[in-house]
């Protein structure tokens, strides 16, 4: 088997009629659990996938309900990491990485790093773990797996969870701990 998964061509002739033939209905597919028409890269990622995990299909299914489960698996995945883009590197991190702060940027900056890090800190040990090395350090979830000697299953759910633990600890409504008066 060469490096891609492709291990003659009769493979490689049926992964580009799989294309040819599930492109368009693997997009449809996308758009609509997305809700998004902007799927190209999803796509692209569906038949990375399918190139390097062809010889692993074992017919129990149609090859069609095959590539919308890849393709559903490949959208969960990339919104994951959107999620954790957009929270490791928003207004927090971007604020850090700037030389050109004013005195009351760098403030707001310290208060945040201030916020996240206590935010952090209260959350369980596994949580924290996973947060700074997939969040902090960048590691990809195949690093996160071998560094805590964790199945890459266990270190995705574990940083979903931590980020939703995370999110009730920086916003307080959603923990519950802004009461509002109510009167009678």
């Amino acid at each position: 088997m060469n490096k891609i998964g492709v291990k003659n061509v009769q493979n490689k002739q049926e992964i580009e009629r799989l294309f040819v033939q599930y492109k368009d209905d693997i997009y449809n597919y996308l758009v609509y659990y997305t809700g998004n028409m902007d799927v190209e890269d999803i796509v692209q990622d569906v038949f990375i996938k399918v190139i390097t995990h062809f010889d692993r299909f074992e017919n129990k299914s149609n090859r069609k309900t095959w590539l919308i489960s890849i393709a559903r698996h490949a959208a969960i995945d990339h919104y994951r990491k959107q999620k954790l883009k957009k929270l490791f590197s928003g207004k927090l991190l971007t604020s850090f990485l700037s030389t050109e702060k004013t005195p009351t940027e760098a403030l707001e900056a310290s208060e945040d790093a201030r916020e996240l890090y206590e935010a952090i800190s209260k959350l369980k040990q596994s949580y924290r773990e996973v947060l700074i090395l997939r969040g902090i350090q960048r590691l990809s979830g195949a690093e996160t797996a071998e560094i805590l000697g964790w199945s890459l299953t266990k270190v995705n759910v574990t940083m979903h969870r931590a980020l939703k633990q995370l999110e009730i600890e920086l916003n307080p409504v959603a923990k519950g701990g802004i009461q509002h008066e109510t009167f009678s």
